[in-house]
């Protein structure tokens, strides 16, 4: 198995496990990684996960040594399976924090974007470099920039196909903190500690909101905001806060 998963309590980590290739994932890594969160979706003790890579590295991107002359049909085939991992990430029910060290290229760059929350480590160099085998970007990266920064600044880092390191990244808005490399993990995972801690059905209608506000006029968003206030309120998470809030001390959650 190239892709691990770990639990630690209502944690779970995802790693890209292929060091000796600086993570590249294979076909078959493809398939693992989307059974890897579909495991998680039906685990309603895990509440974060963090997805990161083994040996240094996040993910080189696909594995340029399985490309080459494909049949449509099979293509297709191939693009339906990493779509399905960019989706794996980006509709998991609760929050998803990348930890990203070292190179993260191509559409692994997409995997991350698709995450809640990215951190990065100060050596980390992010590279879209679809144009150095002639494709165009591919993992939602194209559609995940233009939700994060400037268009005209995604079309260059696209375009040129060159690296971004940590500062410009933290700058740009496409990672929220930079840490030392022995820092980044252990920092992913007292994030991923404090979300599980919180509500887990308020935290995903949150995360369900930020991915429909983009398609979505302010009327509309009201409308659906609208329609998950009702239904939290009827939750024992919103009972327990309400109670600690009248006790005065700190709620406790997800305790049924």
């Amino acid at each position: 198995m190239s892709i691990s998963l770990t639990r630690d309590g209502a944690v779970a980590v995802v790693a890209f496990d292929r060091p000796a290739a600086k993570n590249a994932f294979t076909l078959a890594m493809r398939a693992e990684f989307v059974a890897a969160f579909a495991e998680l979706e039906t685990d309603p003790a895990i509440r974060a996960v963090v997805l990161t890579g083994t040996g240094g590295n996040f993910c080189s991107g696909a594995d340029i040594g399985e490309m080459g002359e494909t049949p449509p049909d099979a293509f297709l085939a191939r693009m339906r399976q990493l779509h399905a991992m960019a989706r794996a990430v980006a509709r998991f029910h609760a929050p998803v924090i990348a930890a990203v060290d070292g190179v993260c290229i191509g559409a692994a760059w997409g995997f991350a974007m698709a995450s809640d929350i990215v951190l990065a480590s100060e050596r980390v160099r992010f590279a879209a470099t679809f144009r150095r085998i002639g494709y165009a970007p591919d993992a939602g990266l194209a559609w995940q920039f233009l939700q994060a920064i400037n268009p005209m600044r995604a079309k260059e880092i696209v375009y040129s196909g060159r690296e971004v390191h940590s500062d410009e990244a933290r700058a740009l808005g496409l990672a929220m903190e930079v840490l030392t490399p022995a820092a980044l993990l252990p920092r992913a995972m007292e994030l991923a500690r404090m979300i599980a801690d919180g509500p887990a059905t308020a935290l995903h209608l949150a995360k369900r909101q930020f991915a429909a506000a983009p398609a979505m006029s302010l009327d509309a968003f009201l409308d659906f905001e609208a329609t998950m206030q009702p239904l939290l309120g009827q939750t024992a998470d919103h009972r327990a806060a309400v109670a600690a809030f009248r006790a005065k001390r700190a709620p406790t959650f997800n305790a049924g």
